[in-house]
């Protein structure tokens, strides 16, 4: 009796200390799948953490139907226990079939695409849905429209396949309704505005989106005001806080900016402190161009870390580090500078990584790159190699990071992310012109043939004065070389009745080459084939009725142009210089020389006051015969206002047609200025001086010509306009320096459009 009680007592404590699957008992003799239609049995089975075999533990149980759920796999998963056998019964998640939106009238079906994250033939989960909700009102919020809602919809097809419908409402637009500044002292509220992206609502902004409220656009704005601030010498700016109000309709938005403006400093003393071996201060001192007293300007100083930059690497140092160390003197208000010249940690390119790109290929963006996998990392090429690979206009987006390599301290890894955008142009364009009367123009163009980064063009215009089509191709890279090669080829047809009583055509076509001497200097090599004619006369004068009938030039030529502007469409300052000669003989019927030179300088006088010099002269000379009426020198029209087209040449007594001279020299000084108009009509206007002179004729007997070598001078005022169907102009110009037999022109309009 006692030997049972001390055995009944032993088992009591022994099941107290075995596990838990002990307790439980018995193993798991086999596992039933239940409920599946596309997943294996066995792939269920690899998820779950018990198998046949185990002892039944609870915990692992409960951790598999976790895993089971975790695959977003199913829908709903069950597991029980009947004796030795366990059962799970799954119930798997449809296949997406097709996704859908409706409502959408603002945002293509193409952009929301792209923003969520579920596709066709994938596994429909709650979870990722509702994800991709977020994302398509995050994509409406930043157009501008905070009560958009976005109600998903299923449709249920046969086999657990279910079409995904979006319902959308996209609301009415959020604009902001005011823009306020609270700190500033130095400029006023309107001036401000100015600066910012964002812009307030205005009824004339129904072709943007500036004036809608967008978060992200307000950040960017703060930099625009930091930058701004920066650059008219307040070192000390900052944007205390940006502050975004939703009005209680939910209709627009009130932002308030707080800043504080800080003291104005003046450039002081600037000085280069090289610590590289053989490398001279006094060599690279040039490149300081701050000068000492004017307005501190910290894009200023960024271009002075660049240009000392590229200047060292020049010289075989291939690490180098140029930190402007900012020295503040608050009494003065100055600061000096010290651009602290050292060698850079050692680090190499391991490799460029580049994702996004669909069309383009690898080979077009990495050409572009002015670094290499091998090369020695240099943060002056990469700043130079994100913005050539953003002047490709192939890109919505374009981000070129480093970051560190994992398998080398001394190695940096190279990311890019593009996003493509569209490159084919199919355009229409309406206009009238003085010179040329109404034109309809149509063409079509593609700026990255097939991804090659390849441009092709097609192009037709049809004018009561000119008429044309011309075809033309160009590899920027010809045979894989930083070489821009193509052709061109054309036909064009003008009616010069008004000027010489003549009409002529050209039919031919070029071949063309191009590559950069250094980022500024830029050679271009052409040859020309073309038919030139000389038709419909309606004049009795001889000097135009010997040019009858036509003439086959082969023309060699060259032209060596160096850049400086900030910007070749706009420029605001800098300078540029071009020299272009060619020569027509080699085969043919015309033989000649010709030269050409052309230049001009651009100064900001104020902000947004620019002022404009700009010159260019040219000389023809005939090789054993008379140049052409077709290739000699006429003044008027667009390269001297106040004259018309061809209003300034030599010209036949009796007739009065303008017979053009041997060589020209035109010149012009405008400042540009705005009108106080808001910057969005992009309305501006010009005053100038436009002068200009010709030369003699080329002709046998000059006897009944009237010529004069004179310069002519007209000054006059205009307005330009950037309108949304392109841009217009307005000229008036005054001949206040001309000769008898000139032709006048005191308006001048130009208009064009393309859609």
């Amino acid at each position: 009796m006692r030997f049972v009680l001390w055995t009944a007592v032993l088992l009591g404590i022994l099941v107290g200390v075995m596990p838990a699957s002990a307790q439980e008992g018995g193993r798991i003799r086999s596992i039933s799948i239940l409920g599946t239609q596309r997943i294996e049995v066995e792939t269920v089975k690899s998820y779950m953490t018990v198998a046949e075999g185990d002892l039944y533990d609870t915990d692992r149980v409960n951790r598999s139907l976790k895993a089971l759920f975790n695959t977003g796999l199913f829908q709903d998963v069950a597991i029980r226990r009947e004796g030795d056998q366990l059962l799970v019964r799954v119930v798997e998640n449809p296949i997406i079939n097709r996704i859908a939106y409706e409502g959408n009238n603002r945002i293509k079906e193409e952009q929301l695409n792209t923003e969520v994250q579920l596709r066709p033939r994938t596994v429909y989960t709650r979870s990722k849905v509702q994800a991709d909700v977020k994302r398509i009102l995050e994509l409406y919020r930043r157009s501008g429209r905070f009560a958009a809602t976005v109600e998903p919809k299923i449709i249920q097809l046969e086999q657990n396949r279910v079409d995904l419908v979006y319902e959308i409402s996209e609301g009415q637009p959020t604009y902001v309704r005011r823009i306020a500044f609270v700190g500033n002292k130095r400029y006023d509220q309107d001036k401000l505005r100015e600066v910012l992206q964002t812009k307030e609502e205005r009824w004339y902004r129904f072709l943007t989106t500036d004036d809608t409220y967008d978060p992200d656009r307000v950040t960017y704005d703060r930099e625009l005001l930091r930058r701004y601030y920066l650059k008219q010498g307040f070192a000390d700016f900052r944007v205390s806080s940006a502050i975004a109000e939703l009005t209680p309709s939910r209709e627009g938005f009130f932002i308030t900016y707080t800043i504080d403006e800080g003291e104005r400093y003046k450039f002081g003393s600037s000085v280069i402190n090289a610590e590289l071996r053989d490398l001279k201060p006094e060599d690279l001192q040039p490149l300081l161009i701050s000068e000492t007293g004017g307005w501190y300007n910290a894009d200023q100083v960024e271009d002075i870390v660049q240009r000392l930059t590229d200047a060292v690497g020049t010289k075989g140092y291939a690490f180098v580090d140029v930190k402007p160390q900012v020295q503040r003197n608050r009494e003065t208000h100055t600061i000096d500078i010290t651009y602290e010249i050292k060698e850079g940690p050692r680090v190499f390119v391991e490799r460029i990584d580049i994702s996004g790109n669909v069309r383009t290929l690898d080979q077009v963006i990495r050409r572009e790159f002015r670094l290499v996998e091998g090369d020695a990392f240099n943060s002056a090429k990469l700043r130079r190699s994100r913005q050539r690979l953003k002047d490709l206009n192939f890109f919505e987006k374009a981000e070129v990071t480093n970051i560190p390599s994992d398998t080398a301290p001394d190695r940096t890894i190279i990311k890019v992310d593009v996003q493509e955008k569209s490159t084919g142009e199919l355009m229409f364009g309406v206009g009238w012109a003085s010179s040329a009367g109404p034109i309809i123009e149509a063409s079509l163009r593609e700026r990255n043939l097939l991804g090659r980064g390849q441009d092709l063009r097609l192009g037709a215009g049809l004018g009561t004065k000119r008429s044309s089509l011309d075809l033309s191709f160009t590899e920027p890279y010809f045979m894989d070389r930083e070489v821009a090669a193509g052709f061109d080829a054309f036909v064009i047809d003008r009616k010069l009745q008004k000027e010489s009583s003549y009409d002529a055509s050209s039919i031919g076509g070029d071949l063309r080459a191009g590559y950069r001497l250094s980022e500024s200097l830029r050679q271009d090599v052409i040859y020309t084939l073309k038919q030139d004619t000389v038709k419909g006369i309606s004049s009795t004068s001889p000097y135009v009725l010997e040019q009858i009938g036509s003439k086959v030039s082969s023309v060699i030529g060259q032209s060596l142009m160096y850049d400086r502007r900030d910007s070749r469409l706009d420029p605001t300052e800098g300078y540029f210089i071009k020299l272009g000669t060619d020569g027509a003989g080699l085969g043919g019927d015309i033989r000649y020389l010709r030269g050409t030179l052309t230049g001009g300088q651009y100064f900001t006088l104020t902000d947004k006051v620019i002022l404009g010099v700009s010159s260019s002269v040219g000389y023809i000379y005939g090789l054993d015969q008379r140049v052409r009426i077709t290739d000699r020198f006429f003044v008027g029209g667009d390269n001297l206002r106040g004259f018309a087209n061809g209003g300034v040449s030599p010209r036949d007594k009796n007739t009065g047609d303008a017979l053009g001279g041997i060589w020209q020299a035109v010149g012009s000084a405008q400042v540009k200025f705005p009108l106080g108009l808001p910057e969005e009509f992009g309305v501006s206007g010009q005053a100038f001086t436009d002068i200009g002179a010709v030369g003699e004729t080329d002709t046998a007997d000059t006897a009944a010509v009237q010529q004069s070598s004179s310069v002519r001078v007209s000054p006059g005022v205009g307005i330009s306009w950037k309108s949304p169907m392109g841009p217009v102009s307005v000229d008036l110009g005054y001949p206040l320096v001309k000769e008898k037999f000139d032709k006048k022109e005191f308006f001048r309009f130009n208009f064009g459009t393309k859609f």
